[in-house]
């Protein structure tokens, strides 16, 4: 049985317990992780693909540590011009043992909630982007006097009050 799975942005094939270096996760050495975007499973021949992923299907994978990869040389040249630069770096990477691969029963990992904005300030937003026609008209509607010779931002502090 194996699975193409999309880890941290990339999609890779794996198999249960294969080990696999995938760039750096957040979590910590030691702990599981959930993987639920799935792109294709095979089980002994039925082979399951997803559109673009399978719904309810997961891999499971232990963390087993955060290491830095082999160096990469970069270098460029521009020939008879006397350029030359040589640059390097170490790739961040997590170790990951996959622990198993499931077909169906992964819930989706919970979004989290963000708190409801103050309507103050929507409204003080939408007063900003409506025109100077709909602010008088709005002004009109409240019964505010002089709004016709008001500006702009006069009209948006005395709908604001």
């Amino acid at each position: 049985m194996y699975a193409i799975v999309e880890i941290a942005g990339q999609q890779f094939k794996v198999a249960k317990d294969q080990k696999v270096y995938v760039h750096r996760l957040q979590e910590a050495e030691g702990s599981k992780v959930t993987f639920d975007n799935v792109m294709l499973i095979e089980d002994k021949g039925n082979v399951t693909i997803g559109a673009p992923a399978i719904e309810g299907a997961g891999v499971t994978a232990k963390i087993l540590g955060h290491l830095k990869g082999d160096k990469v040389i970069v270098f460029k040249k521009k020939r008879r011009k006397g350029y030359k630069k040589k640059n390097g770096h170490r790739q961040y990477l997590t170790e990951i043992q996959i622990e198993g691969i499931s077909a169906s029963g992964v819930k989706k990992a919970a979004a989290k909630k963000e708190a409801p904005k103050a309507e103050v300030k929507e409204e003080s937003k939408d007063l900003s982007s409506m025109t100077v026609a709909e602010l008088k008209a709005l002004a009109k509607e409240q019964g505010i006097s002089g709004y016709t010779s008001l500006k702009k931002a006069e009209l948006i502090e005395a709908l604001s009050k």
